[in-house]
């Protein structure tokens, strides 16, 4: 007759190796555990033990939880002969345990070494999976394989289902991890191992991977309804790594779908949960590029400043490294950090090839390719760029990745529009395909490419740009009158208000108007006033010395406009323009517009000498220029 202490026992290995029910099966380990201990029964307690390890490494994820097995386990240990398999399974979970908190492998895979030499199945098949846990960096693809493989073939002699099932699904993830094409074939063979029979542990990790495969797919609402169904039957279950993997989940769907920001919140709150693996770096990862995006500067640079200190700063290279590398990447090209995308792009490179996924296949963002396209964007190497991000475009649809595909067609026609101008036939090629596959998919691929050249005054200097692309140029009447145009797409002023509004070049004198009431002075205006929001954004922002260089422009510009309009100090001419509180005129209006062909003559030519300036900084720039900027009687800059 089975005893009280042995039936608890029964009943929580059946509970943990058939049904995967990892709630109850802590319960009645527990329990066994408290009753073997008041016994003293030696092998009870060391099954207990084991037991309440649970199927995968560190399911016990507070510290006193984590800490108060462990001492039970330890105790087990002690009260065994060292010789007897239980002691062996005991020190298997113990190395697995201590290995996977610290990043490292060489104490298990000793471990399984040792349990092949014993010829215990059943210790053999649980080192091999708990192994497999220690082994998922980006770096252990072919270990890993091979220590699936082996426990798919060792379970044939444990007569354990479980062995089978964890085999055949740490199969199917490596080759998901290694981009295979066989991938979602051996994930069929599992679904059609586990049919029929539940094992909510394993049905629970392959439902996971069909939430990624929906979203690799584009069908979002599906993917959307799966994750939350799955993460409702993991809190069931008592699975602790249900929370993170369905905020995982749902923040790359709102990636995809440009919603990531809505997810600050929610990403602030997951940092602080015990559920977490504490060597998990990919939660501020994400809120990094979530805070980048909703234009938390601050919260953004503060999450990643802690990276520097974490996956950054060599750490070790964990199952969520790749994805915590692929937001790194995305914020730093959000906040303009150059320095931080080269550095991630130097840690990426190795791993060009692979897919960035996180372990077990339950997120998948694309190439790696994409990360390294995106990097060399924010560095300023559009050549580099255009080459990785092509490559991307390939690699994702290999993988059947349409989201991806779409966002790296956007950012290659974004590096094509950097390195050939946004007119490029190539670029606008890219562009468009990138927007007709969002458009089907129901995603929104940001407007990365700067249809707008952009001009303001740096000092002595003037600071010319398009994108990320910038040159710098020194003074010239010609700069002037481009920034005027710059300042008002798409508007003809005449070129006698822009001789007007610049001393060196007003002709003869005509007929008196005033330069402020034409186009000329609305162009000025316009400029004028995109300046005081821009002090003003900048100041709410806590960005002092960015907000003093648009001010000491905003002053230059109403001084020099003072001067050649005869407004007599910059404090009229803003009043003037209704930019500043009412004063009195210095003095009369300057007359202009003499000869107007005497002035589209002056006009013209001083534009052209500041585009062939431009041009000479950057080519790209000065092409876009010159492909836009009209000269004559009326002149005009026209993006469009």
């Amino acid at each position: 007759m089975i005893g009280t202490l042995e039936w608890t026992l029964l009943d929580g290995e059946h509970a943990l190796l058939v049904k995967g029910d990892m709630r109850r099966a802590r319960e009645r380990f527990g329990h066994a555990y408290e009753q073997a201990e008041q016994r003293g029964e030696a092998d009870a307690l060391a099954r207990a033990a084991l037991g309440l390890g649970g199927m995968w490494v560190h399911e016990h994820r507070t510290a006193a939880a984590a800490a108060t097995v462990r001492v039970r386990q330890r105790d087990a240990l002690a009260r065994l002969d060292a010789d007897s398999p239980l002691a062996l399974r005991l020190r298997i979970r113990l190395a697995a345990e201590d290995d996977y908190r610290t990043g490292g492998q060489d104490a298990i895979m000793a471990l399984v070494s040792e349990a092949r030499a014993a010829g215990d199945p059943v210790a053999l098949a649980e080192a091999l999976s708990l192994a497999h846990h220690c082994v998922l960096g980006p770096d252990d693809g072919p270990r890993r394989m091979e220590l699936a493989r082996e426990l798919v073939g060792v379970a044939s002699r444990t007569g354990r289902r479980s062995d089978l099932l964890i085999g055949l699904l740490w199969r199917a993830v490596d080759l998901l991890m290694e981009a295979d094409p066989h991938a979602e074939r051996a994930l069929g063979e599992l679904r059609s191992t586990l049919d029929g029979e539940g094992q909510q542990a394993i049905e629970s990790v392959a439902g996971a991977i069909e939430v990624m495969l929906s979203t690799r797919g584009g069908r979002f609402e599906h993917a959307e309804e799966r994750a939350a169904a799955g993460y409702e039957r993991g809190l069931a279950a008592g699975d602790p790594d249900a929370p993170g993997r369905y905020v995982r989940q749902l923040a790359a769907l709102r990636w995809y779908q440009g919603r990531i920001g809505e997810l600050v919140p929610l990403l602030t709150d997951l940092l602080n949960s015990p559920v977490l693996p504490a060597m998990d770096d990919s939660p501020y990862a994400g809120l990094a590029v979530a805070a980048a995006v909703a234009g938390d500067r601050r919260l953004a640079e503060c999450m990643l400043a802690r990276l520097r200190r974490g996956v950054l700063a060599g750490g070790p290279r964990t199952s969520t490294w790749l994805v915590s590398m692929y937001a790194i990447v995305e914020a730093a090209d959000l906040l303009g950090d150059a320095e931080l995308a080269g550095r991630a792009a130097a840690l990426l490179a190795p791993y060009a090839a692979l897919p960035v996924m996180t372990s077990p296949g339950i997120v998948c963002l694309g190439s790696v390719r994409h990360s390294l396209g995106v990097a060399a964007i924010t560095t300023g190497d559009p050549g580099l760029a255009v080459a990785h991000l092509r490559r991307a475009v390939h690699e994702n649809l290999a993988l059947g990745h349409w989201p991806a595909v779409a966002l790296s067609r956007s950012r290659l026609g974004q590096a094509l529009a950097l390195r050939d101008g946004p007119r490029d036939e190539g670029a606008r090629r890219q562009l468009a395909l990138a927007e007709q596959e969002a458009e089907t998919l129901g995603m929104q691929v940001p407007g990365h490419v700067a249809e707008r050249v952009t001009c303001r005054r740096a000092g002595p200097r003037w600071r010319v740009e398009l994108g990320a692309r910038t040159a710098f140029v020194d003074h010239c009447v010609g700069m002037l009158h481009l920034a005027a145009l710059l300042a008002s797409p798409g508007r003809e002023i005449p070129a006698a208000d822009l001789a007007a509004g610049s001393p060196d070049s007003v002709p003869a004198p005509g007929p008196v108007r005033r330069v402020l009431d034409g186009p000329a002075g609305m162009a000025y205006r316009n400029r004028l006033a995109q300046l005081d929001t821009e002090i003003a954004e900048l100041e709410a922002a806590h960005q002092p010395g960015r907000a003093q260089e648009r001010r000491a422009e905003r002053d230059w510009l109403l001084a020099e406009l003072a001067s050649a309009t005869g407004l007599g100090s910059a404090t009229g001419l803003a009043s003037a323009t209704g930019l500043g509180p009412v004063t009195g005129l210095g003095g009369p209006p300057r007359t202009s517009c003499g000869s107007e062909e005497r002035a589209r003559t002056a006009v013209g030519k001083a534009i052209r000498r500041a585009v062939d300036r431009v041009a000479i900084a950057d080519p790209v720039i000065g092409g876009e220029l010159r492909a836009t900027v009209r000269t004559g009687l009326r002149c005009s800059y026209d993006p469009d």
